[in-house]
């Protein structure tokens, strides 16, 4: 299994080396290893974990149309090209397709323990310091603008609306990023994510002081 994870690794990085919205190699990396650390305290099989989280933005829906099938079918590929067995196979398609929030009104579907620590792992990359830089790094690619007074946060957002409605970049911690600390599966995700939450609140109202002038 090894060389499989070598192979997969070396495959992945190659796709993401030198992204501009903060689904890097980097990114990628960072929730291998969140997850890895979360794995030592929480169990869970370490070889569907890593697989799960080199593979999980393999075909983000962000980036393909909104296809929330294509990660898992992409992964699948991947993995039958290196003869991975068909339960580990199965089990980290199953992760790969169900790790992305869909909005703030969506339940989470995620039943493996793996799959929770690998969400987890994805979401904590996506809070505290780095998640600041990830989110205008990403609003910047869209054509967002930074921040609009006049344009509310959407609460409890569907699927749909989560997708398809464009907004501003601050809005963004109001409709994902300062809740995931709610929705971690994890004691250890929950414990991380608290910490990179507040410095978040406190990111956020240095942002405001400064708006105002």
């Amino acid at each position: 299994m090894k060389e499989v994870i070598q192979a997969v690794e070396q495959q992945v990085k190659k796709l993401f080396e030198n992204e501009g919205t903060g689904h890097d190699w980097f990114h990628i990396d960072r929730v291998r290893n969140i997850a890895l650390k979360i794995q030592e305290k929480e169990g869970g099989n370490r070889e569907v974990i890593e697989l799960a989280a080199l593979l999980h933005d393999i075909s983000d829906h962000k980036f393909n149309g909104g296809d929330f099938e294509k990660g898992a079918e992409v992964a699948s590929q991947i993995l039958d090209h290196l003869n991975v067995n068909i339960e580990t196979k199965l089990a980290v398609a199953l992760i790969v397709k169900y790790v992305s929030f869909k909005g703030s009104g969506e339940k989470d579907t995620m039943d493996s323990l793996e799959g929770k620590i690998v969400q987890d792992a994805d979401r904590i990359d996506a809070i505290g310091a780095i998640g600041v830089a990830r989110t205008f790094a990403y609003g910047g690619s869209i054509g967002q603008p930074i921040y609009d007074p006049a344009i509310p946060p959407k609460i409890k957002q569907s699927k749909e609306s989560y997708i398809k409605e464009r907004t501003h970049t601050v809005n963004h911690f109001y409709e994902k990023l300062l809740i995931l600390k709610d929705r971690m599966h994890t004691h250890s995700g929950k414990v991380i994510a608290e910490k990179r939450t507040l410095f978040m609140e406190e990111f956020l109202d240095q942002f405001y002081e400064e708006w105002g002038g």
